[in-house]
């Protein structure tokens, strides 16, 4: 199943989505060229952080997860059988970390390919890990392809 033009989505990219301008601009930028994809869980994850986020900041919950809804036309939700096979090998990975976010690392391992990410669970967790300041690099050569 490897795709060399797809990234894994971490659940704060997810959030990030929502609350910012950057990484929407990013996706809407490449959702044509590059396949986006994020285990269901990250979005679970984001739609159980995103009301108390967005009520700090006095936003409407219910836009942000109108906005969230539009980011998963985007993003592919992928399905826990798709990365389920995978559970024990991340855990292992992340077991001195966040182990709450094997979903992540699973589906980078299903698809061979690098996860898209603010946290730093992921280094030297055995795939290539992206921050926002620094994905577009990949996804200027994915596009490329």
């Amino acid at each position: 199943m490897p795709d060399a033009k797809l990234p894994v989505l971490d659940a704060n990219i997810l959030i990030r989505a929502v609350l910012g301008k950057r990484v929407r601009a990013i996706l809407v930028q490449y959702g044509g060229t590059v396949r986006f994809v994020a285990p269901e869980a990250a979005f679970s994850e984001a739609e159980e952080h995103l009301p108390t986020i967005l009520g700090k900041r006095g936003t409407s919950v219910a836009k942000g997860m109108t906005v969230l809804g539009a980011v998963g036309k985007v993003v592919q939700s992928i399905g826990h059988d798709t990365y389920a096979t995978f559970e024990k090998k991340a855990k292992r990975r992340l077991a001195k970390r966040d182990i709450d976010d094997w979903p992540v690392l699973a589906t980078a391992m299903v698809f061979n390919c690098p996860i898209w990410t603010e946290d730093t669970d992921f280094f030297g967790a055995g795939v290539a890990t992206w921050t926002t300041d620094r994905v577009e690099m990949y996804l200027e050569s994915a596009a490329n392809c």
